[in-house]
């Protein structure tokens, strides 16, 4: 049977792991895999696994036990190994590098953020930013706009539209940075033009909440800010 991974910690850490349960039905008994110097914290992997909520949250339920006991490297839901012997050989492989990330993660929590702007707001800004859009606009709102002038402003206002988004986020990746350790950004969907995680160190988190929430308000009502955390920092893994 195949080896389920949910974590990976010191040597040194605690490892309260009674009381936890892991994923399947019934669930999975924990168990560890050690080296010297680091323990992954794992079990059985009940076939058919899928990301049904019981599972889910029997994973998360142990990430934060976890992590509230020290640092912890957050594995994903569903990852596996073929078995313990195969996932104590990629600890001795990978020592170097999870001990030193398991030092750069210790007291740290992530948050994400994503951020979006108004269509209509944006476009009012686009307008009155560009006097070769405000141009185009009048002609084809006007009716005497040729295919082309409709094309040139369609292209023109998406080129800025993303151009504005684009500076936006670092505005605020710049500003929020500062609160935070690390930083990574991820690619935007829908009509966010900000999705980026945070991690923060756990002594801070209330003040990079309130940070988060005066950017938002000096923006006002045109902008959405959607912020998730604290989270294990999956990101910087």
């Amino acid at each position: 049977m195949s080896t389920y991974v949910y974590a990976i910690t010191g040597a040194t850490h605690p490892l309260r792991l009674d009381g936890l349960r892991g994923v399947g039905d019934p669930p999975s008994p924990l168990r560890t895999v050690r080296t010297e110097a680091l323990t992954a914290v794992v079990s059985d992997a009940p076939p058919g696994l899928r990301a049904k909520r019981r599972d889910v949250m029997a994973h998360q339920g142990v990430l934060e036990a976890l992590m509230a006991d020290g640092a912890t490297l957050p594995m994903r839901f569903g990852l596996l190994g073929p078995d313990d012997e195969r996932v104590a050989d990629v600890l001795g492989q990978e020592e170097p590098a999870y001990r030193q990330r398991l030092a750069e993660l210790d007291g740290h929590v992530e948050y994400n953020l994503k951020a979006g702007r108004d269509e209509a707001d944006m476009l009012r800004a686009v307008l009155a930013g560009s006097e070769r859009a405000r141009e185009l606009n009048e002609v084809t709102r006007g009716g005497s706009g040729t295919h082309d002038d409709r094309v040139a402003l369609g292209e023109l206002v998406s080129h800025e539209v993303a151009a504005r988004g684009e500076r936006e986020a670092e505005d605020i990746v710049t500003l929020l940075g500062a609160s935070a350790t690390r930083v990574t950004v991820a690619t935007v969907g829908g009509n966010h033009f900000l999705n980026a995680s945070f991690l923060v160190p756990a002594a801070h988190t209330a003040a990079f909440v309130q940070a988060v929430q005066a950017e938002a308000d000096r923006r006002g009502g045109a902008y959405s800010f959607t912020l998730t955390g604290p989270l294990p920092p999956y990101s910087f893994v």
